[in-house]
């Protein structure tokens, strides 16, 4: 995995114009219930969130992409739930995680509306919060509200987490 993070964000270095698109995606991803379980893309969204004070990739495009990726990932995955029920655990890869749903069931139950923007920031219920949201059919527009905020929340702060340590490691790099 650490080859792909880095073979994206040297992409995205050379080709700053594939910056939104690539991070929609990969946000997009990572927001997603089964792809987040397989490839976790939060580490990318890092590394290129890195490039942005260094390279002179402009933020505000990068994180208007990550969020909508992040908001259109959790749209998909509360559709899912909403869709297909209990019926979701027995899908591979959650299949292959039997813990992951009970948990993101027991979160939204205990934590309602809140727990979609406090999960987004937790790896595992970041994949379980939405398709139980959707399996107890959480108000859709409450869902959405929450959605979108905490998917733009969570995109500035990846982001601006990558670029605090490129800023660092760039100061770090001039003085020694």
């Amino acid at each position: 995995m650490e080859d792909l993070t880095r073979a994206l964000a040297d992409f995205v270095r050379d080709h700053q114009v594939w910056a939104p698109p690539i991070v929609l995606l990969l946000a997009f991803g990572e927001s997603l219930a089964f792809i987040s379980l397989l490839i976790p893309a939060w580490g990318a969204l890092v590394a290129i969130g890195a490039l942005i004070g260094v390279s002179g990739i402009s933020f505000w495009p990068v994180w208007v992409a990550g969020g909508m990726g992040a908001a259109l990932g959790d749209w998909v995955s509360y559709w899912f739930g909403f869709r297909y029920k209990e019926h979701v655990a027995q899908m591979w890869p959650l299949s292959r995680y039997p813990e992951i749903l009970p948990r993101g069931e027991a979160f939204v139950k205990n934590w309602g509306v809140p727990s979609i923007f406090i999960g987004r920031f937790f790896g595992p219920l970041r994949a379980s919060v939405p398709l139980a949201a959707g399996i107890f059919e959480m108000p859709y527009w409450r869902f959405q509200l929450a959605n979108f905020v905490s998917a733009l929340v969570w995109s500035a702060a990846l982001l601006l987490f990558g670029d605090v340590i490129g800023q660092i490691a760039e100061w770090l790099w001039r003085v020694a």
